[in-house]
């Protein structure tokens, strides 16, 4: 977990954050208890791999689109992979470092640097930079001929994809201190969806205009640390379902279509969020896998048999809900129950993703060592 602020807490940040460093090295971390012999009853086939960097401290979401997959790293390089083989299309180096993954519309690939600046390519080529008024730590959105950035000061932006040139501007106020973390930046139908503070904001895509604004979690606590509950990637979406999670608060969903709150519960997270139609899976801060009804918001099961691993978001498939954890391992758990049905070792010392869905029915996930693995569920 990192965090950020506006120039104006950037002091009181450096406080905050040396107060939670000495918090954190005072108290060593839990050890995980042995698993022991795991016996296989769902394959997991690793089918290609693809050494996409040298390393990548830059945890991303991967846009997929079609068989084209857009990634990014944190020394400035990015690339589209076919998904179907395991080759790149094109790669490219920005020439600077990156804070944001990868916005994707099949063509059109945005990034945003560390100096703050919005890049453009198509086909491995520039089209245009621009810089913008704050920092970003969430996948830009490319989209219908324009480019969406949510900012670190809680402000969503857009921009001509064609030419850079800024449409609007739409903010919100909130709590100084926000999370250096991917954050909810999405489509749904015509509308916008950004996680603005502890609310699910829709805005129109045209002009910036709030269509409503959904509470999923109120700032509580004494200091700015522990009134954090900005909307964390990545949301999990059905149909006019909307889920999120808001950062050590709270898990709920929303119906996007009337902008009206489903439910929420008490959910002390970190990650995103997978799920189906039926169910939403959780990880809890403390590892514990979680499954609540879709629609109802009550608990279905939960299982601790990889507790204190520090688990990515899940990602719920046909044949099972993925996880990776810290150690580089890949576990499949049971839909119905969330028993352990297979793990498996990989080269990976953790992950800069979260398991991304194939058409094929597998998943993509990124290494920090810069390496993309593909897997089949068969």
């Amino acid at each position: 977990m990192t965090l950020s602020v506006s120039s104006f807490w950037r002091g009181a940040l450096v406080v905050l954050w040396l107060v939670l460093l000495s918090a954190c090295g005072s108290s060593p971390k839990p050890t995980p208890a042995p698993l022991g012999e795991v016996k296989s009853t769902q394959p997991l086939n690793l089918a290609w791999t693809f050494k996409f960097s040298s390393g990548n401290q830059l945890h991303q979401t991967l846009p997929l689109v079609n068989d084209k997959l857009a990634v990014a790293a944190s020394d400035g390089k990015v690339a589209v992979i076919s998904v179907n083989e395991g080759w790149a299309h094109w790669q490219r180096q920005v020439g600077t470092g990156l804070s944001t993954g990868a916005g994707f519309d099949g063509e059109n690939l945005a990034v945003v640097t560390t100096q703050s600046e919005l890049v453009m390519l198509k086909d491995g080529k520039e089209l245009w930079r621009k810089r913008l008024v704050a920092q970003s730590y969430t996948n830009p959105l490319v989209a219908g001929g324009r480019v969406f950035v949510l900012l670190a000061n809680r402000a969503v932006s857009a921009f001509d994809a064609t030419d850079g040139q800024a449409l609007w501007t739409q903010q919100r106020p909130g709590e100084p201190l926000v999370l250096k973390q991917n954050g909810v930046l999405i489509a749904h139908q015509n509308t916008l969806l950004a996680g603005m503070g502890g609310h699910l904001v829709a805005l129109n895509p045209d002009n910036g205009q709030i269509l409503w604004d959904v509470t999923m979690a109120n700032p509580r606590g004494v200091n700015d640390l522990e009134r954090l509950v900005d909307l964390v990637a990545t949301p999990s979406r059905v149909r006019q379902s909307v889920c999120v999670r808001a950062f050590q608060a709270q898990v709920g969903c929303v119906d996007a279509t009337r902008g009206a709150l489903a439910w929420n519960r008490a959910s002390v997270g970190v990650k995103g969020l997978g799920g189906d139609a039926n169910w939403l899976i959780g990880t809890e801060a403390n590892g514990v896998v979680r499954a609540w009804s879709r629609s109802t918001g009550e608990r279905a099961w939960d299982t601790d048999r990889l507790k204190y691993r520090e688990l990515t978001s899940p990602l719920m498939l046909e044949k099972g809900i993925v996880v990776g954890d810290e150690g580089g391992w890949l576990y499949v758990l049971s839909n119905k129950d969330g028993s352990l049905l297979n793990r498996t070792q990989t080269p990976a010392s953790g992950f800069a993703s979260s398991p991304t869905a194939l058409p094929n029915g597998g998943f993509v996930i990124l290494a920090r060592s810069g390496q993309l693995m593909a897997y089949q569920l068969p």
